[in-house]
């Protein structure tokens, strides 16, 4: 079968059992009346059914600052329990002791929208004993609520949790904002824990039912609030990186989709973050109000919101902490779930956006990204909400210089495909502008310009140019990894890392 030029030997896949089959029936739990609280994580495993091949959950919202993985997974080895999948919406670096449980068997498969750090490398190295499913954020929501992965139980690191195990993220001493993620793992669960430090009598806002949790278990600490800033979400200082941003900016401007009402959204690179800087001058220029701004919010959209220059966030994560104040104290930032945000519904969120700005590892001629791999084949990252924002907003553009430390854009073939070239409209470097063929929109709107308008071809003769053809990567023939599509579509796959 071929997508895009892609062959995908779906034949390998009816034997590695990718996901669970069993239909799910939507839980109607209502745990109000029962005694939750259990005063250590230790009891509480001792109580629950805990067994070999069970799928176990965590959400991501801590980022970099979760402690409550790691903390779980410990007491769990410690049971003697193995061939674990693990369903964490993210893993970032400070999940480095998964590779142990890796290599024990103790840790079998991970689904994952995004992976970085010794977990991704160990991955990459064939060390994970089944196939790595790496999907969407809205892919996510749609596998289980499809009945595709039964999660058998749910940690929740909750910032603030209740008696009833109403959870709130938006306070406490480690307060992350909104809880997207998570609402889906604690509405489908079969055990659903909230694990805080931060238990309280009562809340009167909260994210989170206390009719989805069954069990409440009280800790030192959830994780540190500092690490949900990372380096992926510093505005860029560098000149190429806010060259890139302005011709960003203007491309929006003259898109034809720039007036007042508009939706936008931005990823958490540094020359994505700088879009919102310019765009927030054009704006102003213009008298342009947009209607809302949504995905994972940042200190520079609040800004933008707080200018009066949206209506309204929709926020599925905060990517720092101003976005968590942000998110307590401004009832026009609203905290909504991932299934809100990108599920493949009709009324999700991404299907309403005008604009989102986006980065890449690699592109090739035919739009397809890559921001899953480096360019040396291993895994540093993922779709998240890539591919579903892609797919949703009326104009995707993709901004990246054209080469970064001799390693060129823009490939033949990417390594990795994880957001399909259809999708795809626009790609701004500092040499340059290309836009996809198939927007005849957006190319004759330009033409009324002075945007440095050029072929994706011509883009990639210069890179050719100054760095030459680079080699391929040599790669095993383990599949370490497979990337779906936000509909369940396998369309790449990873194959194993050979050596450093």
């Amino acid at each position: 079968m071929k997508i895009n030029g892609y062959k995908e030997n779906f034949e390998l896949f009816t034997s590695v059992d990718l996901h669970k089959t069993s239909k799910l029936i939507y839980p109607n739990k209502n745990n109000l009346s029962k005694d939750k609280y259990r005063d250590s994580l230790d009891k509480l495993l001792d109580e629950l059914p805990l067994k070999d091949g069970m799928t176990i959950s965590f959400h991501h919202h801590l980022r970099n600052g979760d402690y409550v993985l790691n903390m779980v997974m410990e007491k769990i080895a410690q049971r003697n329990i193995h061939d674990i999948t693990i369903f964490a919406s993210s893993l970032f670096p400070c999940h480095k002791p998964i590779v142990d449980l890796i290599e024990k068997g103790i840790v079998t498969r991970i689904y994952a929208a995004y992976i970085s750090g010794p977990v991704a490398e160990a991955i990459s190295f064939g060390k994970l004993e089944k196939v790595c499913v790496m999907h969407t954020h809205g892919g996510r929501v749609r596998l289980v609520e499809s009945g595709d992965v039964k999660i058998d139980l749910a940690f929740i690191a909750s910032p603030t949790c209740d008696k009833l195990g109403n959870i709130s993220g938006k306070h406490g001493k480690s307060a992350c904002g909104s809880l997207g993620y998570a609402v889906t793992d604690a509405q489908y669960a079969e055990i659903a824990v909230a694990i805080t430090d931060n238990y309280v009598d009562h809340i009167d806002e909260y994210e989170i039912e206390g009719r989805y949790i069954d069990y409440i278990v009280s800790v030192p600490s959830i994780g540190d609030p500092k690490g949900i800033v990372s380096g992926t979400t510093q505005i860029t200082r560098n000149p190429i990186g806010l060259k890139i941003a302005r011709l960003a900016a203007d491309v929006i401007r003259y898109s034809g989709y720039f007036r007042n009402g508009f939706s936008f959204q931005t990823g958490a690179g540094g020359a994505s973050l700088a879009v919102s800087y310019y765009l927030k001058q054009i704006m102003r220029e213009h008298q342009i109000k947009g209607s809302f701004a949504s995905g994972g919010i940042t200190g520079y959209i609040v800004e933008m919101l707080e200018a009066g220059l949206f209506d309204k966030l929709y926020d599925v994560q905060c990517f720092d902490l101003e976005a968590v104040r942000s998110i307590r104290e401004n009832k026009n930032h609203i905290a909504i779930s991932a299934s809100k945000y990108a599920n493949i519904n009709d009324d999700a969120i991404v299907n309403d956006l005008d604009f989102v700005i986006l980065g890449a590892t690699e592109i090739d001629l035919d739009f397809n990204v890559n921001v899953t791999t480096s360019s040396t084949g291993i895994i540093m990252g993922g779709s998240g909400g890539h591919a579903d924002t892609a797919s949703g907003s009326k104009v995707t553009i993709i901004v990246s210089p054209l080469f970064n430390a001799r390693i060129p854009l823009i490939k033949e073939r990417v390594l990795c495909r994880t957001t399909p070239g259809e999708s795809v409209d626009v790609l701004v470097t500092e040499r340059g502008i290309a836009v996809n063929p198939k927007r005849t929109d957006l190319l004759e709107n330009f033409k009324r310009t002075n945007l440095p308008i050029v072929s994706i071809e011509e883009l990639k003769e210069i890179t050719d140019k100054y760095l030459g053809v680079p080699e391929e990567i040599a790669l095993g023939d383990k599949v370490v990894a497979v990337i779906e599509y936000r509909d369940g579509t396998v369309i790449d796959m990873l194959r194993q890392k050979l050596n450093r």
